[in-house]
């Protein structure tokens, strides 16, 4: 009884006090007033959902950091699954991968080089696909889904359909139709209503430019030379605030910044360790200097001797850029990837060097007439390199400047 009555007084000690308090400061009082009002309507409508929800389904995105190699250097994506039904056994935590492909494919290399590999929806323990990616430092960050008892049923079974043999294969493209862009479908069919999706880039950002992000933070310059060769007009095009979500950081920037919000909580899984990367010194632009200052210091002798190894070296020189040429051509015509078309990087890595170059030596005048007209093409692409349709890669001035030259050369030998 004491106690009670202790309570009691405690009880209009504390009413006093606030009562005096809100007197005093009527703003404040009044904005914590809405605060404890707002707090518990969120409470009520979180618990009447949950309520409302017997699928025992916890549905969440995960967003994979960039890796080291090429194939990982944007990152990745897939959809984790709970079920707590079937708590206790193999099938209660779950990871659904679109991002897998089997190296053992019957002509792997020429399937991938012509856009027709086929990747696959994969299924995997949680902590077997954690693991994997904790053990190469790389991070994995969780978004849980605001989805309702059907909408988790619904994407459960489109996955569940999806891994059947007949359905699991799909046309793989990287900017269209990738690992993330198959679970922002999935997503955004299975919500009633559809979500809407912000732009969370620029609104003039470029396919292109998105990529070169990775590649720069990589320190990947050498994927990015070869990247920006094999890549045509095509990827200098104004994304859609749709087609930004092909890489994995923007699906989940998407989600926290959707009509409605798709994200309810926002978890990075475990720690990084300290990763410093360090510059490669040998960068296309130095190394194709290089390569520009040794021909020119070469071409100053008048040695028989280092004359000749220069016109075997011309020979390489426009053997090799011919052949880069034919394959632009083959990627063009020939695949089916959707970013080769209409590669202006045919301007300087000309087709027809493949031939030319065995008549490096001959003095006819056609022969002559051809590097002259190359020389003179060279010097127009270098003059337009800022105003082309397409980016080009600034570490190939100096290679561009060698064709020029060596052309010149060769008209006036």
């Amino acid at each position: 009884m004491r106690l009670f009555v202790t309570d009691i007084k405690s009880l209009k000690i504390i009413r006093f006090r606030i009562i005096n308090q809100s007197q005093k400061y009527p703003m404040r009082f009044a904005a914590f007033r809405f605060l404890v009002i707002l707090t518990v309507l969120i409470n009520i409508q979180t618990g009447f959902v949950c309520a409302q929800d017997s699928s025992r389904l916890r549905i969440s995105l995960l967003t994979c950091t960039p890796g080291d190699e090429l194939y990982s250097i944007f990152g990745h994506s897939a959809i984790r699954i709970i079920d707590s039904s079937n708590a206790g056994n193999d099938y209660y935590d779950l990871v659904y991968n679109y991002g897998t492909f089997n190296f053992d494919d019957e002509g792997f290399y020429l399937k991938f080089m012509r856009g027709k590999l086929l990747y696959f929806i994969s299924l995997e323990r949680f902590e077997d696909f954690r693991f994997l990616y904790q053990s190469t430092n790389r991070g994995i960050t969780e978004q849980l889904l605001y989805l309702s008892e059907k909408e988790k049923e619904g994407i459960q079974f489109v996955l569940n359909e999806n891994l059947k043999e007949e359905n699991k294969y799909y046309k793989y493209d990287f900017f269209l139709d990738n690992c993330t862009t198959r679970l922002r479908d999935i997503i955004e069919k299975s919500k009633n209503p559809q979500p809407k999706f912000p732009a969370v880039m620029p609104g003039n950002t470029r396919f292109r430019q998105a990529i070169h992000q990775y590649l720069d933070s990589g320190k990947q310059y050498w994927s990015k030379l070869g990247i920006d060769i094999l890549l045509g007009a095509k990827t200098d095009r104004v994304m859609t605030s749709r087609e930004q979500q092909f890489l994995p950081d923007n699906l989940m920037m998407a989600l926290e910044k959707s009509t409605p919000k798709m994200s309810l909580t926002t978890t990075n899984l475990y720690i990084l360790e300290q990763d410093n990367k360090k510059d490669n010194l040998f960068t296309p632009t130095l190394c194709f200097s290089l390569l520009l200052t040794f021909y020119f210091l070469i071409s100053l002798s008048a040695k028989p001797f280092l004359q000749t190894m220069l016109t075997g070296m011309d020979g390489l020189l426009f053997f090799l850029t011919g052949l880069l040429g034919v394959i632009l051509l083959l990627m063009w015509f020939f695949t089916d990837h959707s970013m080769t078309k209409n590669n202006y990087n045919l301007l300087w890595a000309i087709p027809s060097h493949l031939v030319m170059s065995f008549f490096i030596s001959n003095r006819k005048k056609t022969v002559k007439l051809y590097f002259l007209f190359t020389s003179l093409l060279m010097a127009v692409v270098l003059a337009a390199w800022l105003f082309l349709p397409q980016q080009m890669n600034n570490s190939l001035i100096p290679f561009v400047l060698l064709l020029m030259y060596r052309s010149a050369m060769r008209y006036y030998k």
